[in-house]
């Protein structure tokens, strides 16, 4: 339950424009699956969330050729979603990217690291001092 509440701050901050989310075309047939099979949404429950996600978020193409994540290469969509879209964090419950922590420049967080980063004001500045404001970051479908 404690999980699930980090997870919807994570999504209050990306619906209040505290950060910019960042998705590609396959990350949302990802998500899809896992609502439906994981969580068990209705059709239309899936349909609404993709709608809200796609509503808060911005879709970038990417190429699908990038291999990082040897232990569940499924994952690599996630990794190509940032550096396509130059989103410095990817956020996440999925321990195969947390087992990643990062790449080039992206840092691999779960949801209550993200939010204690996104409370601290240095952070923040930092962050900014190469990044457009709001910060892009992407998130995987283990975030639902």
């Amino acid at each position: 339950m404690a999980r699930r509440r980090l997870q919807y701050k994570c999504w209050l901050a990306a619906r209040a424009g505290l950060v910019e989310l960042v998705y590609c075309r396959e990350m949302i047939t990802e998500f899809s699956e896992q609502l439906s099979v994981k969580f068990g949404f209705s059709v239309d429950q899936v349909r609404a969330a993709v709608h809200e996600f796609r509503r808060f978020g911005q879709e970038v193409a990417i190429t699908g050729t990038l291999h990082v994540v040897d232990s569940d290469p499924d994952d690599d969509i996630f990794i190509e979603c940032a550096l396509v879209a130059g989103a410095p964090i990817i956020v996440s419950g999925d321990r195969h990217l947390l087992e990643l922590s990062g790449y080039q420049h992206i840092r691999i967080l779960t949801p209550g690291m993200f939010l204690a980063w996104l409370r601290d004001p240095a952070s923040l500045e930092e962050a900014r001092k190469d990044e457009q404001t709001p910060i892009r970051i992407t998130a995987s479908a283990s975030l639902t």
